[in-house]
């Protein structure tokens, strides 16, 4: 008897043990139509930022993404402070935080940071990557050279004053030197097993499938040490499927649920979440030909689109877009609104001459921040031909269209707008790329040539001042000098809908585009 009860408890142990072992895992679906990389900046938009960068990497500079009061803000991140040169207002100087170390193993240090700007600027060094340089050319464009200036001081001397900079490589993300030297420089190597100083470490990657990442315990900030195990994230395009994917079980973590589905998954009893955010769905225009290069047409285009059709489409989880700031965001001032008026709309193209009026936009069928693509877009195309225009839609794959958008209206003569959902974390990614001459594509993100000397001269006074409240009054200013310029065709804004399992707890969906899924605790 003495041995079965001995053999009992042994078996209750061994029992408890294993259930104390059960991972708690946090399983993604993504829109994205493939695993975004993991070379440092991943592509795929900012759901690969979102999801792969900010998991395996750090930049210089974080986000607080850890309320939903307001929108996010940076704060340090690999470094512990910035500041400008007092003899110098066109160099900042970066102190680097000490005792942080890759995940495998490699020191993090001033010599790091030059080594990994080398490799996103170089081609004449070994660690050169071209794709990564493609991903960060936007956000350096006003870099003029950077250097260590002792063991905890990195230096970047800039070509004018610019004091968005900490904003601007928020997504320069550290790689470790060592691992890119052990795979001799290859990229694709490097993929396979990447190692940055992120609050997850690579375990495992099935390509096109999914990804799979554990949690560091060993992170430098404590306070975001994952709260779960096991991070994997699935890429699923298609909104039914992330749908089914939840309701059965096969994730607990949804992105952009279709409306027409989020009673059923409420119903099934999934945390299904909405809040504003900074986002603009819209169409960024070619100004180097007709017909988008006439203000005309431009309104006309604004004026045709019915906004609250499309939040009826969208079951209430949008806003009404009538600029590139939602109301109330800190950019928004007075802008133009151009309400819907079919009839001018059809005034301003015949005045314009070109009535039918023929576009070809190109969008996607899904991807990060492209809310319902399909649905959204026969909806604006109906729209725009009501009052005069003659619209194709080109539909490709998001990276495709990701590819046009860095590419720009010379390589891609066939499209007169692109619909690319935008992100609004600061003023240079959310308004100045957009507008500014010296970040014409395929530099920057200017995609479709747009140059104005009295936008170029309001966005150099932005840069230049570093008084804060000063240069919020001049941002809302070039906001609305935006809207009085149409430069865009403006939409929505997203609500952000993504649906979690009655599972999952701790989440805190942030007013970014980015999200922290660290405090996230998996129940039994």
């Amino acid at each position: 008897m003495f041995a079965l009860r001995v053999l009992a408890a042994a078996g209750a142990l061994a029992l408890g043990i294993a259930t104390a072992r059960a991972e708690a895992v946090v399983t993604v679906a993504m829109t994205a139509g493939d695993i975004p990389i993991t070379n440092g900046i991943p592509d795929q938009g900012s759901e690969g930022i979102r999801f792969v960068g900010y998991s395996l990497y750090d930049a210089l500079v974080g986000w607080d993404l850890s309320h939903s009061d307001k929108p996010a803000d940076i704060v340090p991140g690999l470094a512990t402070k910035w500041e400008i040169d007092p003899a110098n207002p066109k160099r900042w100087v970066f102190t680097i935080r000490e005792g942080v170390k890759f995940h495998d193993g490699c020191g993090f240090d001033p010599d790091a940071v030059v080594w990994n700007f080398d490799r996103l600027t170089n081609p004449k060094i070994p660690q050169f990557d071209p794709l990564q340089f493609a991903l960060a050319r936007t956000s350096l464009t006003n870099l003029e050279k950077y250097s260590k200036l002792d063991d905890h001081h990195v230096a970047f001397d800039m070509k004018i004053k610019d004091s968005l900079f900490p904003y601007e490589i928020a997504t320069m993300f550290m790689v470790s030197p060592c691992r890119v030297k052990e795979t001799n420089y290859s990229p694709a190597a490097y993929a396979a097993n990447p190692a940055g100083t992120g609050p997850y470490k690579f375990d495992k990657i099935v390509p096109h499938e999914r990804l799979e990442l554990v949690a560091n315990k060993d992170y430098w900030n404590k306070a975001r040490i994952p709260k779960h195990d096991r991070l994997v994230l699935l890429p699923m395009a298609e909104p039914g499927t992330r749908v089914a994917a939840l309701l059965s079980g096969q994730v607990n973590f949804a992105e952009a649920p279709p409306p027409d589905a989020i009673p059923r998954l409420k119903s099934a009893g999934m945390n299904v979440i909405t809040l504003i955010y900074p986002h603009n769905w819209g169409y960024q225009l070619d100004f180097t030909k007709k017909p988008f290069n006439d203000i005309r047409i431009r309104r006309a285009a604004n004026y045709a689109i019915n906004r609250a059709d499309m939040v009826d489409l969208m079951g209430g989880t949008a806003i009404a877009g009538y600029s590139t700031a939602p109301p109330g965001h800190p950019f928004y001032g007075n802008p133009i609104k151009y309400e819907y008026d079919p009839a001018m709309a059809t005034k301003l193209l015949k005045e314009a001459g070109c009535y039918p009026c023929a576009i070809n936009f190109a969008i996607s069928s899904s991807g990060s921040g492209q809310m319902q693509p399909l649905p959204m877009n026969e909806l604006v195309k109906s729209n725009l031909d009501a009052v005069g225009f003659k619209t194709t839609i080109t539909v490709m794959d998001w990276n495709a269209l990701l590819d046009v958008s860095r590419q720009g209206p010379e390589k891609f003569p066939q499209y007169a707008g692109i619909n690319v959902s935008r992100s609004l974390p600061d003023a240079f990614m959310g308004l100045i790329r957009h507008v500014w001459t010296p970040q014409w594509s395929p530099v920057g993100g200017n995609w479709g040539h747009y140059s104005n000397p009295k936008m170029d001269t309001l966005i150099e006074q932005v840069l230049g001042e570093f008084d804060d409240a000063k240069r919020a009054t001049l941002i809302k200013q070039l906001h609305d000098y935006m809207n009085e310029e149409a430069v865009m065709i403006w939409v929505a804004h997203d609500l952000n809908p993504r649906a979690l399992s009655p599972k999952l707890h701790g989440f805190v969906q942030a007013q970014s585009w980015y999200q922290d899924l660290t405090p996230i605790t998996v129940s039994p």
